[in-house]
């Protein structure tokens, strides 16, 4: 018995739950959790399948193809165990979390490599019997130095590329080599304070909430599609770095938990939004 999971998202149409649930009875496959989703304002439908049993792919998809609306998007995916790289710089807080939570039964996840532009977590990395490679983008082009590392990501074959606190702006190159697939941590609820320096500007501005998003990564500086976000209660007292210490705290939670929700297949993206299943 195998378990998969079949995402679906198509023009919005009477009986499309019926015509799906009713193909998977006809190919004895067990519908195991659904969950599914109208966005009336697009006339969109969102369907998320979790199912068990013997599966012939290509006679299912098939079968689905010919009941879904013309232009359906549909995806069979394995259930279980994704694969990631995760990028860094300096900062050990978000990588830390992942890894340990990870190493201690709180996710699930294969972490293939850790790619830094400096070497200064490599001896965090080593404790959990992970490949950390570094490649510094001094004495580089822009370009030099993200073909170096597209050419290392791909040597692993992630699912996903990991931003925890990565903090450098990636080329529309870069990004096309991976449409979807880079999750990003930006430390600000979003769309305030875009780009560098977040707690700077909240501090200046006064705020008295600050939180952080997780969100894919798109040709746009912190706009791409939000996955999640939370934040925390600041007030007058908080300066800048008091707000960025407490920050870190709302960072790794919200990067971890965008992590989960895109590795259970319960993320859609939707144009610049996201339908997330819980």
């Amino acid at each position: 018995m195998e378990r998969k999971i079949l995402l679906t998202d198509s023009a919005d149409a009477k009986g499309l739950i019926a015509q799906i649930t009713n193909i998977c009875y006809k190919h004895q496959l067990n519908i195991i959790k659904n969950n599914e989703f109208v966005d009336h304002n697009h006339g969109r439908f969102f369907m998320r399948t979790e199912l068990e049993g013997h599966f012939n792919d290509a006679t299912f998809l098939a079968d689905l193809d010919s009941a879904l609306p013309d232009g359906a998007n549909r995806n069979l995916v394995p259930a279980g165990r994704k694969r990631i790289v995760i990028m860094v710089t300096k900062e050990a807080h978000a990588l830390g979390d992942i890894l340990m939570k990870n190493a201690y039964g709180g996710m699930d996840v294969e972490i293939a490599a850790v790619i830094g532009n400096y070497d200064v977590l490599e001896e965090l990395v080593n404790k959990f019997d992970i490949p950390y490679h570094t490649v510094s983008h001094e004495d580089l082009t822009r370009p030099e130095h993200e073909a170096k590392i597209i050419e290392l990501i791909q040597q692993y074959s992630p699912d996903y590329v990991v931003l925890a606190k990565y903090m450098r702006i990636l080329t529309p190159e870069f990004v096309a080599h991976f449409p979807n697939k880079i999750i990003n941590i930006h430390h600000s609820f979003l769309p305030a304070f875009i780009g560098a320096s977040p707690y700077r500007q909240a501090f200046e501005r006064g705020v008295k909430i600050i939180g952080a998003t997780a969100h894919f990564v798109n040709n746009n500086l912190d706009e791409g599609p939000i996955i999640t976000q939370d934040v925390i209660n600041v007030d007058h007292t908080y300066d800048a770095a008091d707000m960025a210490k407490a920050g870190k705290d709302v960072e790794k939670l919200v990067l971890t938990r965008a992590l989960s929700l895109v590795l259970d297949e319960k993320v859609f993206v939707s144009g610049n939004k996201t339908v997330v299943f819980r």
